[in-house]
């Protein structure tokens, strides 16, 4: 993991609308297309951007969802992609360089623009993924890689334009990377004692929080064929 001095530049700003994509699916808002100028940050989020299904996407722990744009590279060269694929084409609404899973922790406090926001938790992929990117593989490629991206909440409401720099301010769970919490979650093969640990993470989602107190009754199965099949 990187060291406390955290700072890169914000290479895209991405927005979508509610969208009926496929026939006899809910609607979707993950096509996001790049958007110029300075943009509002609200408690819930962008100004002008929307999620479709508001019982599992967006909300306050959910409101950004900030995705590598280092990752791109291996998704092309692995075949996973077609060569040329651009941000947004995970549904992200931030893109970087510099930073990924593995340089962030949960709870990070970054400056954005002129707001702040904190890292709540990682990114559960649905079948819309896998349909939006048309590779129904995609959902469980995330999770089997661990290149999911992460969501923020608002701490501070401000405004953030393409080119302005995201900055870590405060690490108070350095232990907890967002890759290290996001496969514990995913893959569920986590220890009682760290699930007990990230039960009581207060800096966590707590949606997850309460998925890791199961886990640390010894309920380590789940069903995801919703989830991930839609």
């Amino acid at each position: 993991m990187s060291d406390y001095n955290l700072s890169v530049p914000i290479k895209g700003i991405y927005f979508g609308a509610v969208q009926n994509r496929w026939e006899g699916k809910p609607p979707s808002a993950i096509q996001k297309d790049w958007v110029d100028g300075v943009q509002e940050i609200t408690p819930l989020g962008f100004l002008g951007d929307a999620q479709a299904d508001l019982e599992v996407h967006g909300g306050l722990d959910k409101a950004i969802h900030h995705y590598a744009a280092d990752h791109y590279v291996a998704w092309q060269t692995e075949g996973h992609m077609p060569k040329g694929t651009l941000p947004a084409a995970f549904g992200e609404n931030i893109s970087t360089l510099g930073m990924t899973e593995e340089d962030t922790c949960i709870g990070d406090i970054f400056s954005m623009g002129t707001a702040e926001v904190q890292i709540s938790q990682g990114r559960q992929p649905c079948w819309k993924l896998g349909s939006h990117t048309q590779n129904t593989k995609m959902p469980y490629l995330f999770q089997k890689l661990g290149r999911t991206g992460w969501y923020y909440r608002v701490l501070k409401v401000g405004h953030v334009a393409s080119g302005d720099m995201i900055t870590l301010l405060e690490r108070p769970e350095p232990e907890w990377t967002v890759k290290r919490v996001t496969n514990a979650r995913l893959t569920r093969r986590v220890s009682a004692e760290d699930a007990t640990k990230l039960a009581e993470l207060s800096v966590l989602a707590e949606g997850w929080r309460a998925a890791f107190a199961k886990m640390a009754d010894g309920q380590k199965s789940e069903d995801t064929t919703a989830r991930l099949n839609g």
